[in-house]
């Protein structure tokens, strides 16, 4: 409570200059201005920082006054030493606020370091097609869905509060794409909002698990046949922490994220690292068949960091053996994350998104299956250029988490962990929590998907082309040097239709496919 001492300061100032005859009365010139202002953080919704730090807030941002607005709100660069661009931390906040997202005196990266990465256009473009496209998900399922080109990532309730969860689901189903629940479970939060949810299914199995932490069966029809389930998303590894179960403090698990989730309050929940139900990639494909199944008919398919790429291969094989196939892949990068993870994992566990969709695209057309899997991208994904590059690298979708954290008003001040978020967004703490106004924020979410998808779009114009499928990595260039740049269609290795079943590739990718078989993730020896 140490947040409201100034304010309760001023007050008791303002109170004695009332009631004490002997106060100094030039001390009103601070106090009352003081008083008014706490007055106004206390009851305007806009500013969740205000709302919860009264008067205190305002130091922040006048320590920033001197450089952009959220200019500290995102981290300096991401884990491969790409910087997190300026450009970008500033686009989210302009689009979650609405206001024009452009800016003076042109780009202010250095176009000619190594790394630059920029898409040419078209001296014939065209204008922005007039209607959003959206994906069909589950062609030969008895419910396909049809899922917008961004959506929001996985984010558990108890990470997130259930004002943040609320105003998320609120968000998307005023701008008409989906939420991804995490794998806390489906909450009171998710079912309020009224979004289009995507159920994440982790090692837990929390919302439909067994007195032992098993998988079970019933509970997961019952709440997988509601209508706002839309697809079921089994989580074999996330980008922050793949091969390591999820991580929620003690400190995080109130009684009502007890319930939810079906664990004992107040004890720390970590998630297995593997799952129960399959240990083989044949058993993960029977699985999923079974959850369409029990879902009513609703497209199920997976998510991972691709880590042993021998296994990726190894799933790919199952699907030919058996016929059975997932509706979707999401692909996270390691780079991505927005929970409590150890930092050796954060650091440098798992593939990052680039290389990691760019293998399963290749190990999917390879394999003759790319028509057959929807594929999704996930990690770090913030702008319409970043959704055109991954499209470009064979993904269908996008799903993002941090953006929209963001757009809630994250200041990335780091204290998830501990239950003290600022802003509400990552907390417990029903007092932190009613700083987050959930309709203004609903908006702010809306606004910001709404504004990166019509950017895509325009790219995608610009570029000559009249869907942002048509994306090709020879439209890309990335620089190589100081004085060469090469299209990613040069920089990166792409597969052909069917050349790892034909062995038309070369000897890394043959070495791989020996190494993989349908009935084991194991590496088989040579």
């Amino acid at each position: 409570m140490l947040r409201y001492l100034p304010f309760a300061v001023v007050v008791g100032a303002v109170a004695a200059l009332v009631l004490v005859p002997s106060f100094p009365v030039w001390t009103a010139v601070f106090s009352v201005p003081l008083l008014a202002l706490g007055l106004w953080d206390l009851l305007q919704r806009r500013h969740s920082l205000f709302r919860n730090y009264p008067l205190l807030g305002h130091i922040r941002i006048l320590s920033e006054s001197i450089r952009p607005m959220i200019h500290q709100y995102f981290v300096e660069s991401d884990t491969d030493g790409r910087p997190f661009d300026r450009e970008q931390r500033v686009l989210v906040y302009h689009r979650a606020h609405d206001q024009v997202a452009s800016q003076p005196f042109g780009t202010e990266r250095d176009t000619g370091r190594v790394g630059y990465e920029w898409i040419n256009h078209s001296i014939a473009p065209k204008a922005p097609c007039a209607e959003v496209p959206r994906v069909r998900v589950g062609d030969r399922c008895a419910q396909p869905y049809d899922t917008a080109l961004l959506n929001i990532s996985a984010m558990s309730f108890g990470s997130l509060s259930g004002a943040a969860i609320e105003a998320l689901s609120k968000g998307a189903r005023r701008g008409g794409f989906a939420h991804d629940t995490g794998e806390g479970a489906i909450s009171p939060y998710h079912l309020n909002g009224g979004a289009d949810l995507i159920w994440e299914l982790g090692t837990g199995y929390y919302g439909c698990r067994t007195a032992d932490g098993g998988f079970d069966p019933e509970a997961f029809a019952e709440k997988a046949t509601l209508p706002n389930v839309r697809m079921i998303e089994v989580k074999l590894s996330q980008g922050a922490k793949p091969g390591h179960g999820g991580i929620l403090p003690a400190a995080k698990v109130s009684e009502e994220i007890a319930a939810t989730r079906g664990i004992p309050v107040g004890r720390e929940c970590v998630s297995p690292p593997f799952h129960r139900t399959f240990d083989t990639p044949i058993g993960l494909l029977e699985f999923l068949s079974t959850l369409r199944e029990l879902s009513g008919g609703k497209p199920v398919g997976f998510k991972l960091c691709i880590g042993h790429r021998w296994e990726f291969l190894s799933i790919c094989k199952a699907m030919l053996d058996t016929g059975l196939r997932p509706d979707f892949i999401v692909i996270d990068g390691k780079e991505g994350g927005t929970g409590a993870a150890p930092a050796e994992f954060t650091d440098h566990v798992g593939t990052p998104l680039r290389d990691g969709l760019l293998f399963a695209r290749n190990a999917l057309v390879g394999c003759g299956l790319k028509d057959d899997v929807r594929l999704a991208a996930a990690g770090k994904v913030v702008s319409g250029f970043d959704m055109a590059i991954c499209m470009a690298l064979g993904a269908d979708w996008c799903n993002a988490a941090r953006a929209f954290m963001f757009a809630l008003g994250c200041l990335q001040s780091q204290h998830c962990h501990n239950n003290k978020c600022p802003v509400g967004i990552a907390t417990q703490d029903p007092l932190r929590q009613r700083g987050l106004d959930i309709e203004d924020k609903a908006q702010r979410v809306a606004r910001f998907q709404e504004q990166t998808v019509h950017a895509l779009l325009e790219i995608t114009g610009a570029v000559g082309l009249d869907h942002p499928h048509e994306l090709d990595p020879v439209h890309f260039f990335h620089r190589q040097s100081s004085r060469e740049s090469s299209r990613l269609s040069e920089t990166y290795p792409f597969l052909t239709p069917g050349s790892l079943l034909a062995g038309d590739v070369d000897e890394k990718w043959r070495d791989l496919w020996d190494a993989s078989a349908a009935h084991s993730f194991a590496r088989v020896a040579a």
